[in-house]
Order: structure tokens, then C-alpha cells, then sequence
């Protein structure tokens, strides 16, 4: 997918806003950029998010201590962003062919259906990805 500079933008300023929010507190820090990547990743393509995270979690290392206290961090931008792809229909590349191949066999997937049917899997699958991070590693 392409994305003009608008979304680049909007994403940017979305990740800005969540790292603001969090204090920085390390646990917040990471449950909130899990959750904020799943709903993101449901709604783009998680590639941008991902992308436009990551320089933003590389000057995280000062305020948390270094680059082995990130790892919670990475590990909920790879759970969030992973996971939040299955949310709906265009978040994630395999949903698209799936969706492409099913159509041409006369089985056609919409999204609105598929959306309401994965996005509630989708939010238990963070819930219980935060669960595992809070014990793992907070």
C-alpha cells in the first residue's frame, strides 16, 4: 500500500501524542503502545505504524536507561502491531490475499462482516499479549 504524506503525518503525530500521554512510566509505556499499535495496525497497514514508531522508541533509551530496559517496548510495537492486523480486513497484506483469492472462487469475504467477527478476537488477543508482557516483563 502507498501512503501519502498525510497518513505518514497523522501517524507520526499519533505516536507523538501516545509517548506524551504515558509520563514516562515504562509500564504504561508499553501497554499503551500495544494497544494503540493493534487499533492502528486494524486500521493501516501496520508497516507505516511500525515504521514511524521506531525512531521514536530508539530516543526512548535515555529516559528509560539504556537498551535492554526497552525491550518491553519493542516487544508491544511487535505484539500490537502483529496482532492488530488480524482486526479487520486491510490490516494486514495476507487478510488482502486471502480476501483476493476467496473472491475469484466465488466465496467473497466482505469487510464489515469480517471486521465484526475479527476485531473482537483481535482485542482479546491483546488482552491477554498485555497480560503476558505485564508478567514477563514489568
Amino acid at each position: 500500500m502507498v501512503y501519502g504524506l498525510e497518513t505518514t503525518g497523522l501517524l507520526e503525530m499519533l505516536a507523538h501524542r501516545v509517548i506524551d500521554l504515558t509520563g514516562g512510566d515504562l509500564a504504561v509505556t508499553a501497554i499503551a503502545i500495544m494497544w494503540v499499535s493493534a487499533v492502528a495496525s486494524a486500521v493501516v497497514d501496520n508497516i507505516p505504524f511500525v515504521a514511524t514508531m521506531i525512531p521514536l522508541i530508539e530516543n526512548m533509551t535515555e529516559t528509560f536507561g539504556g537498551t535492554e530496559q526497552l525491550m518491553p517496548v519493542w516487544w508491544s510495537l511487535a505484539l500490537g502491531s502483529c496482532l492488530g492486523g488480524n482486526g479487520s480486513l486491510i490490516g494486514a497484506s495476507a487478510n488482502l490475499i486471502v480476501a483476493g483469492f476467496a473472491e475469484r472462487e466465488g466465496q467473497p469475504i466482505r469487510f464489515l462482516p469480517f471486521m465484526l467477527a475479527a476485531f473482537p478476537l483481535m482485542l482479546m488477543s491483546i488482552l491477554v499479549s498485555s497480560v503476558y508482557l505485564y508478567l514477563r516483563y514489568l
